[in-house]
Order: structure tokens, then sequence, then C-alpha cells
């Protein structure tokens, strides 16, 4: 095999069993040093040895084996990412120990060991361990790490392992860990820096502690009581003890990803660990919540037992976030996660709907492609496939399974049919056939659903978003039906395994209405013959939360693929007028949204927000701005929710009247001047129509803010401001500095989301694309979250120049990214085309 391919994999011949590594960092300079010793399993003789290695240069190569020592010369293979180590002799079966010393530099984007500020972090998912060790970085090399590292005498180091010992040497100051359990070199992690903790505390024996910067040490304490509460939840599901001895999280100040699951030292963006309870708004406080769930769920499912290689990524990801809402749940029942949980698996249904999704789990050839790996279908279409297989199952069946497959692949590493036979031994199912349909094939269902008395007809056909696009896959659907008789609601399950099926339901008197995805639990869209969808508009009351939400949704795509008029769902979309549940009506103000955005112009654009004025400003004043006494976190969702309706969709003149001087005061400091489910929005919509003077206010602002939720509001708000010389100012924020990392693509986002500014930042963006790339070059997550903001512009011209301008530029890395949001724009493109004459004579109607 060629050794400089890019889709190179290491072979088996040499194992490796233990890595013992000293590494002596300069943060000043930005670079480091490093000595290792790594006990070898030859498992055939050998005369090279070939390891990963990126911008690492390695002086010093031997092999002690046999009483022999073996000199090395190292040949770098750039394309492959690895140093090939050619031996003076061949080396014998049996145990080897590899000596090597290197140097490297701290990389410049957010990979590797990098500076965030005066932080030094190490990222390595996927494949970034090489930018710092020579090493086996794929996750099929399992070892032991015992790691010693050399730091200025006044920072802190943190690692996989406790402290075992510290001591001064030099100008050093030496941090010898403990010796971990066996991980792949992607699991493997330091944080050095001027850190503070929350203290220690002890959750089901396992010490923990919460770390971040001194000036936002006030903000540790809910990200400590998470983990507090969650992690005894997760190991009595998982029915073993947690294996990592001790947990540190860490709040990082620069950051791609949300969070990483490094075992026992799981780093953290600040937003994704760091809040105030008093200030921060409920969804802060539940996504973080989530986000920690999720990464110690990964402490058995991906840590204790870790994927073959990168195909299976998927299962890492959607285990941990069905688990991390199952687990969330669990502990705080008022906050209705799972509906939190729904608008994530929206996201995988609008992406999975194109020609170019991809399956949940594909073919993977090297660690660039599964970066691209890291998305809603991997994430949230997973995870919702899991918890549908979980429904089908059954939640104890479910997991004793997941307890058979984590005893018998412990320390270890496993693929997906690993799981899906331990699930079918528990549970006596066809797991694995059913399973399989749904991860290896691309897609998803239509079901269509027309009822005769008691008799439901069904059938099914794979769903685009593209009108006139079908395709003859099928899936097995494990369809949960619910319908009202006389005697109340009832529901059935019922496996839909070939294109048509019909069931009796067991009725008491007629059927007062029908839902096909009860729960709104399954992976598919639900087409309704006209009379049942006009009895569900009917009985709303009737359905739960979620399946209200599942009922526009499923509307909306429907109108879009073609299949439906949007007319009708502008109907029911008024009929949803007077809903009370606040996760329904944020569902309902961001189909409006997208239609105020997008579908309406001039006066038809005026119509339908003084429409959207009539329909929601009379409920937003019976609430009030403020809080009353008895008020539950639900009445203050509803409040924000209906605030997004009126002011940020119809821009209802007397609220936003009253917003402008609540936010002034917010910005003076009386963070009590608006309840903190209701700043988001306010400062989004004053921004928008804000002066030079806030602006200034806003940009001088967000430096210096310790909270980093407040900081990413004020930052974003910069993108928000409509007066021409305003947006031109803050298009040209956008190469600054003063933009993070990590908050760039969203930066551009927010611009391109800006009617004003969008002319002028795609303009820019393609002047200065090189600088564009060159930013993100170490951070390619955020440049495939670049070219998906992309999406946000609206015309035919658009259209054509960013197909013409990304085939201009072509983008190796984001290949998946660029397919989809070309398919997605001219999507939208033409949906505007279609639907803008649809919506004026509908409103003219009105």
């Amino acid at each position: 095999m060629n050794t400089d391919d890019r889709n190179f994999r290491l072979s088996r011949e040499v194992l490796p069993r233990r890595y013992q590594a000293s590494l002596t960092l300069d943060l000043d300079a930005r670079t480091f040093a490093g000595e290792a010793e790594l006990t070898l399993s030859v498992e055939r003789p050998v005369r090279s040895i070939v390891l990963h290695a990126v911008g690492l240069d390695v002086s010093q190569a031997e092999v002690h084996a046999a009483g022999r020592v073996h000199r090395a010369r190292v040949q770098a293979r750039p394309v492959s990412e690895t140093v090939a180590l050619d031996l003076d002799g061949e080396l014998p079966p049996g145990e080897a120990r590899l000596v090597l010393r290197w140097t490297g530099r701290f990389t410049e984007g957010l990979r590797g060991l990098y500076l965030a500020g005066s932080v030094a972090a190490t990222q390595f998912e996927a494949a970034d361990a090489r930018r710092v060790f020579p090493c086996f970085d794929e996750p099929s090399f399992k070892c032991t790490w015992a790691l010693t590292v050399k730091v200025p005498p006044n920072l802190l180091a943190l690692g996989n392992g406790r402290v075992l010992a510290e001591e001064l040497e030099g100008t050093h100051r030496k941090v010898r860990f403990a010796e971990t359990e066996v991980l792949p070199s992607y699991l493997v992690a330091l944080v050095v820096g001027p850190l503070v903790s929350s203290g220690e505390e002890v959750a089901a024996g396992v010490p923990v502690r919460t770390w971040c910067l001194e000036e936002k040490k006030a903000l540790l304490g809910f990200g400590q009581k998470a983990a507090l509460a969650v992690l005894p939840m997760l190991q009595d599901y998982f029915g073993l003890p947690y294996a990592f001895g001790k947990l540190d999280q860490v709040g990082i100040p620069d950051f791609e990803a949300g969070a990483m699951e490094n075992a026992g030292l799981i780093t953290y963006r600040e937003l994704a660990l760091l809040l105030d309870p008093a200030t921060a708004p409920l969804a802060v406080q539940k996504r973080v919540a989530e986000v920690i769930t999720h990464e110690l769920a990964h402490q058995w499912f991906g840590n204790w037992v870790t994927m073959v290689w990168w195909d299976d990524l998927w299962l890492n990801e959607a285990f941990a976030t069905w688990m991390a809402y199952k687990i969330v749940d669990r502990w705080r029942p008022d906050w209705r996660v799972w509906l939190d949980f729904d608008a994530g698996k929206a996201t995988a249904l609008h992406l999975d709907a194109l020609r170019s999704t991809h399956p949940i789990r594909g073919t993977v050839a090297n660690a660039a492609e599964a970066t691209e790996s890291f998305d809603a279908i991997t994430y949230e279409k997973g995870g919702a496939v899991l918890r549908m297989i979980e429904g089908f199952l059954g939640e104890e069946s479910f997991r004793s399974g997941i307890r058979d497959y984590m005893r018998k692949h412990a320390r270890a590493n496993a693929v997906a049919d690993d799981l899906w036979g331990a699930l079918a031994r528990a549970s006596h199912a066809p797991v694995v056939e059913l399973a399989n349909a749904w991860i290896r094939q691309s897609g998803y269902p239509v079901v269509s659903v027309a009822l005769e008395g008691n008799r439901v007809r069904l059938s099914q056909e794979r769903f685009f978003s593209e009108p006139g696009l079908s395709g003859p896959e099928t899936w097995p659907v494990p369809l949960v039906l619910a319908w009202g008789d006389d005697g109340g609601r009832q529901s059935r399950t019922f496996l839909l395994e070939r294109r048509t099926g019909e069931v009796t339901l067991e009725a008491s008197g007629p059927l007062q209405w029908l839902d096909a995805n009860a729960g709104s639990t399954g992976f598919y869209r639900v087409a309704y013959s006209p009379d049942l969808l006009a009895a569900l508009g009917r009985s709303l009351g009737s359905l739960l939360p979620a399946e209200r939400i599942g009922l526009l949704a499923d509307q909306w795509a429907l109108v879009r693929a073609g299949r439906a008029r949007m007319a009708d769902f502008l109907d029911l979309a008024l009929a949803f007028g007077n809903e009370s549940d606040h996760a329904v009506l944020d569902e309902l103000v961001g189909r409006l949204g997208y239609v105020e955005a997008r579908l309406v112009d001039g006066e038809d654009q005026e119509r339908f927000r003084r429409l959207m004025e009539r329909v929601f400003l009379a409920r937003f004043q019976a609430m009030g701005w403020d809080p009353v006494a008895g008020e539950t976190d639900q009445d203050r969702l509803r409040r924000a929710a209906l605030l997004r309706a009126v002011a940020g969709v119809a821009r209802s003149r007397p609220v936003l009247a009253e917003t402008t001087p609540r936010v002034d005061r917010v910005l003076n400091g009386q963070r009590t001047a608006l309840d903190p489910n209701l700043v988001d929005t306010a400062v989004a919509v004053t921004a928008r129509d804000g002066d030079a003077e806030l602006l200034d206010r806003l940009r001088a602002a967000f430096p210096r803010e310790a909270d980093p939720a407040v900081k990413r509001r004020y930052l974003l708000a910069l993108t928000a401001f409509e007066r021409p010389e305003l947006a031109t100012r803050a298009e040209g924020m956008l190469l600054d500095p003063v933009v993070p990392l990590q908050d760039f693509a969203s930066f551009v986002h927010g611009l391109l989301a800006n009617r004003v500014a969008r002319e002028g930042t795609w303009k820019l963006l393609r002047d200065r694309w090189s600088a564009v790339v060159e930013k993100t070059a170490q951070a390619p997550m955020l440049l495939r979250r670049v070219v998906e903001a992309l999406g946000n512009l609206r015309e035919r011209r658009h259209l054509d120049e960013t197909r013409a301008f990304l085939e201009a530029h072509p983008l190796p890395d984001a290949q998946q990214a660029v397919a989809q949001t070309l398919e997605r724009l001219a999507q939208d493109v033409a949906l505007r085309e279609r639907l803008v004459p649809e919506v004026s004579v509908w409103l003219r109607g009105r």
C-alpha cells in the first residue's frame, strides 16, 4: 500500500500497549518539545514502523527489542500525515520499546495544541493528536497513556488522569498525571492556564471539578451542579461505574465545537458550560445541561467502548445525543426537553430530504471525511432513529441490550452491528434488519394516511423537498397511531414493512381525529387525506404539543415539496393563533418568520406584518413585559415566543417603542430590566432599528463581558443593524480579530441574514475569500459553517453567483457542505419564485 496516500490506514502489524510521554510547553514562543517511550506489541516481523505525525520534527527514533537497539531513519509522508521509521534490521515478533524525541509548534487555529487567550488547550478529534504526538492516531489503537507536562510555574495543568506529583524543575513546573485506562489518541487531552475551579465535590464516588478563568468563576456553579446530578443517573443506566478516576470540566475561551468528551477531562466552549442561573435564559440552561450530559454519556459510549473506525462515528454521537435528552428529562422533567430534541430533529428532517444527503452510516475514507460527518444527520437523525428503535423494543429491553453491549466490548472497540446484535438478544426482535434499513439508507419516508371507517390505509415513499421527486426506497416504519373516539384518546403501534399497508383500529364509536406519528417520535413525514387534515385542524386541543408541532412541520414540508397549497398552510397556521404552549408557538413563529423574511416583498410585507400583529399583539399585551407572582417557566417562555412574534416578525411599533428603553437599562447594568428569556430577542430587534450610538455601545460591551451568553448576544447583535451605514460598519468587522474565531461563522450567518447587509457581505466574502479560507484553515468545521451560511442568500442571481464561485474555488474538505448548500439555496430560490405570488393573493384575500 502507498503510505503517502490521503486514505492510508495503519497496519495491525505493530500495536501500541502503553504510551509514556513528556511534553515541555513554551506558551510565549508557541512551541513544544516531546519525548516518549511506547510499549509495542509486534505481531509479525517488520522492518519499518509507521506512525501519524503532522508538523513534527522527529529528531530521534530507536527501537529496543530482543536485547538489541534498532536505529531508525525517519521519513515524513505529508499527504498521509505519517512518518515512516525505517529500521536498520528486522524487528521480531514480541514486545518492543520505541523511544522518540521531537519538537513542534502550536497550531494557529482551534485543533491540535493551540492558544485560546491565556489558555493552552488540545483538541484531537477526529485526527489531530498527530499534531502533538507521533502516535497511532486511529480509534482502533487503544492503549494506556502516562503523561508528564512541563509548564510555566504560574500556570495550572490538567490532564486525563489526576495529578500524581508536581515539582519545580528549572524554569518549569513539572506535573505528572496518573496513567489512564486504555484510550484511543483522540481522547487524550491537556489544558494549561491560569484556571480556577469550583472546588471538588463527589458524585457516585467520582471527584468532580469545573474550571474557568478567574473573572468567570461566578459562572461555574450550574455546570458543576448539572454534572453532579446526571453522573449517577448515567452510571445507573449503564450498570457500570465511571471508569476514568476523576472528572474535570473546563471552559475554553475559544473552541471550535460545543464540547469534547476527552476521558476525565471534558473541554467546552464557554457558552456550553458557564452561566448565571439568575440571568441566563431557560433555553441556555437547558442547552448547557444537555451538552454536559452528552459529553458524560460519551465516557461510556465512545470512551469505554470505542468505534473501530470513523464510519461508526455516528453511533457515538447519535447515542450521546439521545441519551442526553433522556437523562436530562429524568433530572428536570419540568423542562420538557424532548420538545427541544424535536427541534433538532426538524433540522435533520430538512437536511435528509435533499438529494445530497448521506446515510447515517456511510463510507469514511479518511479523517477529513470523518470531520464532515459532524452534522445533523449524524447527531439528530441518528438520535431520532435510536429513540424510534427504543420505542419499538421497549425501554427495558433496550437498556438490557445496551448493558450487554457495554459489558461484552468493555475497554475495546465495536461496530454498529455489535450493538444491534445485543439489542436483538435482549428483545428477541429483528433489530439488525430494522436498524440497518434506517442507518445505511439515505432519506426517510412520507407516509400517506387515509381513513375508511375504522380502517387506516397507509402507503410510503421516499420524501424529497424538491417538488416532483420521489424514490423507490421503503423502510420498516414503526408507526405509533393515536386517535380520539368516544372513549377519549387511544393509541396502538403498527410496523409498516412494505410500500402499503392497512390496520383496523378498535375504536369506541366514530373516530374524531387520527395522528399517525403519535408523540412525534418517528423520523418520517405524514401526508393526511383532506378530511383527516381538517379533523386534526378542528381537534388541535386534543393533540399533544409534540404532535401539534409535528403537524405544522409536516404541512410546511409538504408545501415546500409542492404536495400542499401554501394558502392551506397559512390557514392552518392561523388556527394556531390561540396556542398556549410555548414550544408550539416557537414552531409557529419560526415558520411565519420564514414567510416574512423570504416570501413577502413591498406592500405585502407590511400587510403580513400587520396581520401578525393582529394575531399576536393582544396576547402579548395581556401577559405584559414582566413576570408576575406564581408564573411558571412555561409562562415565561410563552411570553418570549410572543415577543418574537410581535417584535421580530410583526415589527409592532408599540412593542418596539417599549423594547428600546428596556434594552438601554440592560446595557447600563440593570439586568432585571428584562426577564432573561426576553433579552436575546429584545437586544436583536433594538439593534435592527438602532443608531450609531447603540452600535458603539455594543461594540464596546461585548469584549469586556465575562458571561459568554451575554458576550455572544452583543456580538451577534452587531450583525442586525439595518441602517445602511451601520450595516457597512458591521461588515467591516467580519475579518477583524475582534470577532473570536469560534464565532466567525455565526457572524457571517448574521450578516447574510440581514437584508441590508446581505449584498455587501456577499461581495466582501468573494473579494476576501483567501483570507476567509486562511482564517478557518485550522478550524475546518467553521469553514463548512461559513459555506452553509450562504444559504441566507435568496435571489436567483445569488444562486448563480454562488454556484459559479464555489466551482471556481473548490473546497476539498467541505464538499458535502457545498453540495447541500447549493441544493438548499436552489430550492429556496425556486420556492420564493413559486410562493411569493401565492402569499400575495392569500394576503389580499384577507
